[in-house]
C-alpha cells in the first residue's frame, strides 16, 4: 500500500435494533431515527464491509450483570425476541450479523472480519454505551478506529456530545469523523446527502 493510499475498512453498525428505536421501550434512544439515513449511507458505500451488532441478554446473568438486569428486567429475553431484532430499515440487509451480550462488540469475529492493519468505522447506538465500549476496546488491541459522530446516536444530545469529547482522548488512536469526511476519505466520488 501506498503512502497516500487508504486501508481498507469495514463498518460494524452497532445495535439498531428495535429496542433502542421504539418509543415505548425503556432503553429508547431519541436520535435513533435521525441516524437512519446517515448509517444507510454508510451501508452503501461499505458493503459488503459491513457487520451488524445486535445486543442480547445472556441466558443467565452473572456477575455484576444480575444487578443490571435486576434493574431491566423487561430485558431478559431470549436473542429471537421481537425487541432484539435489527430494524426494518436493516433487517434485510446481507452479511454478518454478530450478537454480544456485552457492551463491546470487539469480538474474535469482528477482530477476523477487520483485519490486521484494517480500520474499523463505527455508527449506531448508543454513543455513549456501546459505540463507546466498542472503539475503546477496538483501540486497545490496536485497531485504528473512526467514530462518525452524526451517524451515532446518544441517550439524549448531551451524552453523545460527552462521548464523542471522551473518545476525541483516545486520538489518535480514535477518530472522530462525519460521514461527509468519511465518503470523501474512503470514495472520493461520493457525495453525503
Amino acid at each position: 500500500m501506498s503512502e497516500h493510499e487508504v486501508p481498507a475498512a469495514w463498518l460494524a453498525v452497532i445495535d439498531k435494533q428495535r429496542v433502542f428505536a421504539e418509543p415505548d421501550s425503556q432503553w429508547f434512544t431519541p436520535g435513533f431515527a435521525e441516524i437512519v439515513g446517515p448509517v444507510r449511507e454508510l451501508v452503501a458505500a461499505f458493503r459488503p464491509r459491513v457487520t451488524f451488532t445486535r445486543f442480547v441478554a445472556p441466558d443467565a446473568p452473572a456477575g455484576a450483570w444480575r444487578r443490571y438486569y435486576d434493574q431491566w428486567p423487561f430485558a431478559l429475553q431470549p436473542p429471537g425476541a421481537p425487541i432484539y431484532q435489527v430494524v426494518e430499515d436493516f433487517a434485510a440487509e446481507p452479511g454478518p450479523t454478530l450478537d454480544a451480550t456485552t457492551f463491546s462488540k470487539w469480538r474474535p469475529e469482528l477482530s477476523a472480519r477487520v483485519g490486521e492493519g484494517g480500520r474499523l468505522l463505527l455508527a449506531g447506538v448508543s454513543t455513549d454505551c456501546c459505540v463507546l465500549s466498542t472503539a475503546v476496546a477496538a483501540a486497545d488491541a490496536g485497531v485504528s478506529v473512526q467514530v462518525v459522530a452524526d451517524a451515532c446516536a446518544g441517550v439524549n444530545d448531551e451524552t453523545h456530545a460527552q462521548a464523542l469529547a471522551i473518545l476525541r482522548l483516545y486520538e489518535p488512536l480514535i477518530e472522530v469523523t462525519t460521514v461527509a469526511d468519511v465518503l470523501r476519505s474512503y470514495h472520493p466520488g461520493a457525495v453525503a446527502l
